[in-house]
């Protein structure tokens, strides 16, 4: 190949992986990974904001025993074993504040185990 082709084909390609770059930075949002931790009788952060549309993963621990996670807004439950880390998954697609509690009984103190979403524009 002469020096020509090569300047030429160098140059396609370094505008292609301009081009490619530029899209999937406009295409694609990051996630969000919340790290949420159910001890006993509360959830660590007990309000969790995020904004509308971006994908949101919740990591969820157990500080102490098993406890379940449930926001019934968004479809989504998980036990929380010790030791285990289930994922949730998320994109919030409508606005406002959507509670999320304790399932699994824990002891006295249980109905009071809850937090809150905020989805905000």
């Amino acid at each position: 190949m002469n020096r020509t082709t090569i300047l030429t084909l160098a140059l396609i390609g370094a505008l292609g992986v301009v081009t490619l770059a530029g899209a999937l930075k406009t295409n694609s949002t990051a996630e969000k990974v919340i790290r949420v931790t159910a001890k006993k009788f509360e959830f660590s952060p007990g309000e969790i904001t995020v904004k509308k549309g971006v994908p949101l993963v919740l990591e969820l621990t157990s500080a102490d025993r098993t406890h379940g996670f449930n926001m019934p807004d968004f479809g989504v439950r998980a036990e929380v074993k010790p030791g285990e880390v289930p994922r949730l998954r998320i994109i919030p697609d409508k606005t406002g504040k959507f509670p999320f509690a304790c399932d699994v009984y824990c002891g006295g103190g249980h109905e009071d185990m809850s937090g809150v979403l905020v989805v905000t524009e």
